[in-house]
């Protein structure tokens, strides 16, 4: 009696271990029919991303990712949009060009994607912001959340180069910004 015992947990454990590994029946065509459709959905929805996955992209598609809208109140406030043919600029209203998709690379780090456009907001060694069609160690960026509650994007690529935007709209020069400037001072929207 007392051996059965011992060998239940066993035999539990491995019926619970072989069902794992099996596949589910198919009780019925409509069943078929489902399935088939969800893998049609997955394929259809795989193929509309513009982003081209290469096996830099790999390290950009692994964090989770959240739309934003980037602003900063400097001037009359401006966002920063990225427009079709990679240029970078801040515009008073919100449109289709201002919504990113900012996604966590490593712990504290962001990458933004230009959910129109399709291009990465980048910072060159020079310390100007470019749109990237692919995603680079230039496309990360520190988050740093300031005492006002603002965030700051610190360039992971070239340390001390912050993404800023004057008070005409038009993006600053990295080397040229510091955290005290309130051009440098980001609110996450949604």
């Amino acid at each position: 009696m007392s051996s059965t015992r011992s060998k239940l947990p066993l035999l539990l454990f491995g019926l619970l271990l072989c069902s794992s590994f099996a596949p589910l029946p198919v009780i019925s065509s409509k069943r078929q029919t489902i399935q088939s459709a969800v893998s049609l959905v997955q394929a259809t929805s795989l193929s509309l991303d513009k982003r081209e996955v290469t096996a830099r992209d790999g390290e950009y598609l692994l964090g989770i990712k959240r739309l934003r809208r980037l602003y900063c109140n400097v001037g009359i406030g401006f966002h920063i949009q990225i427009l079709p043919n990679g240029k970078i600029t801040g515009v008073h209203n919100e449109n289709r060009h201002t919504l990113l998709e900012m996604s966590t690379v490593e712990r504290g780090v962001v990458a933004m994607f230009g959910m129109r456009s399709g291009f990465f907001v980048a910072m060159s060694h020079k310390g100007k912001l470019y749109g990237s069609g692919h995603y680079s160690d230039e496309c990360k960026f520190k988050e740093k959340l300031l005492a006002n509650n603002y965030n700051a994007y610190e360039s992971v690529a070239y340390p001390g180069m912050y993404i800023g935007i004057s008070k005409t709209g038009k993006t600053k020069r990295g080397n040229r910004v510091t955290t005290n400037m309130t051009m440098t001072h980001f609110l996450p929207r949604i």
